[in-house]
């Protein structure tokens, strides 16, 4: 049995994420790909495609082929319509993070897949890294209690994406905060498998974005075209009382640099991915802190298995579809991950909090 794919968008995240992992998986095979720039396209199609891969330039074309799924790797503004389109030519979707602009979209890819009966899924890959896998395992089994408190960071010290559409608001809808704080989040609410937030409250910041001649992981960004935040914090506060802390920037003057973590606070016991996985509580009397060890190595030509979340998530979602399974990323927390993100950006312009 083999699925045929379309890919929407050949940009960078298809190059470094989507294309590799899925050449490893022998159930797929690359018979479309997509972009308005017609090398990009034809250059993957040379690096992962079939023989007979075809090449476009409008996904309506790509949509009349028969086609199993279409992976939506495109900037934030088309993901919803791309989406929709996608699932009423009767294809399963894999659309990359975060879900849409707005959670308005984002309910709209929802009814979309519920009324065609195709399956859709969020491009949170952080969430098949080996250290989240095993902490969520944790807190599943109940091992911190009710998780009560958490901060989900996503935080960069220089490293603002100069390519592309990043810093374009209104193709993307934001910066840092819709980017990765968006993964930071993911990973929080799936660890506290809470998804019912009472309100937000948060600020975003234009500090460091006018800076001209910039230190920076890719080259100096231009002030001009840095139309979107380069840091924001929020502060979530859920129905049943528990807060979250969301942290997150592509330019901050911090050292305290961690990206696409979360830090639990449980009853019984906490978790920080701050150096490695640790878990910290309080056993006959005395405090404690575990490191888990996530590789098993041991012999000098052998350092266990390689952790490649996208390799994990891309053989997770197409799982999923031959078993007619619900993916581990489910559309329905993806939405609340946007209403919250939204929620964030409309405190940090009306200066209110802003009920969910």
């Amino acid at each position: 049995m083999s699925l045929k794919i379309g890919i929407i968008g050949c940009g960078g995240i298809a190059k470094g994420k989507h294309l590799p992992a899925l050449s490893k998986l022998a159930i797929v095979e690359l018979v479309a790909f997509c972009d308005l720039e017609v090398s990009r396209a034809e250059a993957a199609k040379k690096a992962f495609g079939t023989e007979d891969a075809l090449v476009f330039t409008d996904y309506q074309d790509l949509l009349k082929l028969e086609l199993d799924a279409v992976h939506v790797l495109t900037p934030n503004s088309s993901h919803a319509p791309l989406t929709i389109a996608a699932l009423e030519a009767g294809c399963h979707v894999m659309c990359e993070k975060p879900m849409a602009k707005t959670s308005k979209e984002a309910k709209a890819m929802i009814e979309a897949a519920k009324r065609t009966g195709k399956k859709l899924t969020i491009g949170y890959q952080n969430r098949f890294r080996t250290d989240s896998q095993y902490l969520h395992t944790i807190c599943e089994a109940g091992e911190l209690g009710e998780v009560y408190t958490a901060k989900a960071h996503a935080i960069r010290r220089r490293a603002v994406p100069t390519w592309g559409v990043f810093l374009d608001e209104a193709a993307q809808g934001g910066g840092p905060l819709i980017d990765i704080g968006t993964h930071a989040l993911d990973l929080t609410l799936w660890m506290m498998d809470n998804y019912t937030p009472k309100y937000v409250v948060g600020n975003a910041y234009h500090k460091l974005s006018g800076t001209k001649n910039a230190a920076n992981a890719w080259g100096p960004w231009d002030p001009e075209k840095f139309t979107v935040e380069d840091s924001a914090i929020g502060f979530v506060v859920m129905e049943n009382g528990a807060t979250i802390y969301l942290e997150s920037s592509w330019a901050i003057n911090s050292l305290d640099v961690k990206e696409a973590k979360t830090t639990l606070m449980g009853t019984k016991s906490g978790a920080d991915m701050n150096s490695g996985l640790t878990i910290n509580g309080e056993e006959h009397g005395l405090l404690y802190e575990k490191k888990i060890e996530l590789e098993t190595g041991g012999v000098d030509f052998y350092d266990g298995a390689g952790d490649d979340p996208a390799f994990n998530e891309a053989e997770s979602w197409y799982d999923a579809i031959v078993n007619d399974t619900d993916p581990l990323v489910k559309p329905e927390q993806a939405l609340v991950v946007t209403q919250i993100l939204e929620g964030i950006y409309e405190s940090a312009e009306t200066g209110q909090p802003v009920f969910l």
